[in-house]
């Protein structure tokens, strides 16, 4: 009996044992089902934004051990360079890569959609269209047309072909046909009972389905979900990165036209105040904002930076170093708008067609713009904050040291030259050098050019500065 018992008891625990292994398999099995969807949105101009935060999607969904990634999209195109960097990324990719056009795939969306292993649309949307063109929507030549076409009809035969068996014949089919994707491209493709020469391919979502361009219809992210088999699933949504955010922010044309303010109205305070301080600051970091953003979304090239910082040093320069205002000082100015406004626009290949001249004008526009009201609201400023009685008054020298009291700026007693004569030291042009009493000071020509070693007479003399003309022979 005692030996029966211990039978008994270690069957129980024996069959507990497998209960509990087969609820933990169970479990284990329900958990495993679950897929990890990663969702990222592209509902912009494809630019270097769109293709920047696709890296970074594309990583995270990496590092999160992501089942499938789903794209969300709805884009009327953009720029083919990111379309085509966004394409390869996704053609690389070893995760299954679906995408779900809500309403529009055009243009480089199109060429992005069909990189993907599953296209889906909702009821309305379209695919297609996707000729390379100029924001004025004029074709572009040719050369860029042949790109296009070979890349569409690439990335369609990059999903391989479906072999198909038919009365004992095997048939190898594309299961997205190249020459339907470079129809969304040429006008002059034809394809029978799908798109006649002289039109520009676009697909609603039956027509897609119909031509293999599209696996099904749904009306949001679950459907698509369902429609592709995924029962279980947990979805997790690209968030933009906050250097991303601030991007965005940062080129508004409004914040654009505040910053441009501050960096005028900060070099002109910092002309009014000695030393470096705050002014000057506050326009180098208004600058760097002002750039940034710029460059990060491929509109700043570098050339266009280092254009303006040249400006900037060669108004310095004229400012402290030649006397008067001349070449340096406009063009430092010329160079200072320049690099603002060509930094505003994607003209990098200097193609002034007429889109660009329209873009380049308006920068132009708004730049000039926010330098006047800067430099109005400057001037009323510097008379508000740089008085005596004013908190910031000890910051600007108030006190005027008159003549009368025995205050002059350059030495007087050039002016008892007046009448004396001299030699040229160097050619006038009108300026120069001349000798006088040997002393050599700097001359202005009355007469105009006057050689070197030519006598000349002193006849007045004004700001530090001898003005001479030609010695007359006395015969």
């Amino acid at each position: 009996m005692n030996r029966f018992s211990k039978i008994i008891l270690s069957f129980l625990i024996l069959l507990c044992t497998f209960s509990v292994q087969a609820s933990i398999t169970s479990d284990s099995t329900s958990v495993s089902t679950e897929k990890l969807v990663y969702k990222l949105d592209i509902k912009r101009e494809i630019g270097p934004a769109a293709w920047r935060q696709t890296k970074d999607a594309f990583e995270e969904a990496e590092n999160l051990n992501a089942d499938l990634i789903l794209i969300h999209m709805n884009t009327y195109g953009g720029m083919v360079i990111h379309a085509d960097s966004i394409r390869t990324a996704i053609l690389n990719q070893e995760k299954p890569v679906y995408v779900f056009i809500d309403n529009n795939a055009a243009s480089a969306g199109a060429l992005i959609s069909i990189a993907c292993d599953s296209i889906y649309m909702r009821p309305g949307a379209n695919i297609g269209a996707a000729t390379v063109v100029n924001q004025t929507g004029q074709a572009m030549p040719d050369k860029y047309q042949s790109y296009m076409r070979s890349t569409m009809r690439a990335t369609a035969e990059s999903h391989g072909k479906d072999t198909i068996v038919q009365a004992g014949d095997t048939i190898y089919q594309w299961k997205r046909d190249p020459l339907i994707a470079e129809a969304m491209v040429d006008p002059r493709t034809y394809i029978e009972n799908v798109i006649d020469t002289g039109k520009v391919l676009t697909f609603t979502p039956d027509e897609a389905i119909k031509n293999g361009y599209c696996e099904g219809i749904a009306n949001n992210v679950d459907e698509v979900l369902k429609k592709a088999g995924v029962k279980e699933y947990t979805i997790r949504a690209y968030e933009p990165s906050g250097i991303e955010k601030v991007v965005d922010f940062m080129i508004n044309p409004v914040l654009q036209g505040i910053l441009i303010m501050i960096i005028i109205g900060g070099i002109y305070f910092e002309l009014q105040t000695p030393g470096i301080g705050f002014p000057i600051l506050a326009s180098a970091i208004a600058a760097v904002l002002y750039f940034s953003p710029l460059y990060l979304e491929g509109m700043a090239e570098n050339w266009e930076i280092i254009l303006f910082g040249v400006g900037v040093i060669l108004l310095a320069v004229e400012i402290f170093v030649i006397p008067g205002f001349g070449v340096a000082g406009v063009s430092g100015i010329i160079f200072i708008i320049t690099g603002l406004t060509l930094s505003l626009v994607d003209n990098v290949a200097f193609e002034f067609e007429p889109r660009h001249i329209k873009a380049i004008v308006a920068s132009l526009l708004l730049v000039i713009f926010s330098m006047l009201v800067s430099i109005v609201g400057s001037i009323y400023m510097s008379k508000k904050l740089f008085t005596s009685s004013s908190l910031l008054g000890h910051l600007a020298l108030s006190t005027v040291e008159n003549a009368e009291e025995g205050y002059v700026g350059v030495d007087m007693s050039a002016k008892s030259m007046v009448g004396k004569t001299g030699i040229a030291m160097s050619v006038l042009r009108p300026s120069g050098k001349v000798i006088i009493d040997n002393q050599i000071y700097d001359a202005k020509s009355e007469d105009g050019f006057i050689d070197k070693e030519t006598e000349v007479e002193v006849i007045r003399f004004e700001t530090g500065q001898v003005y001479v003309i030609k010695k007359e022979d006395d015969e």
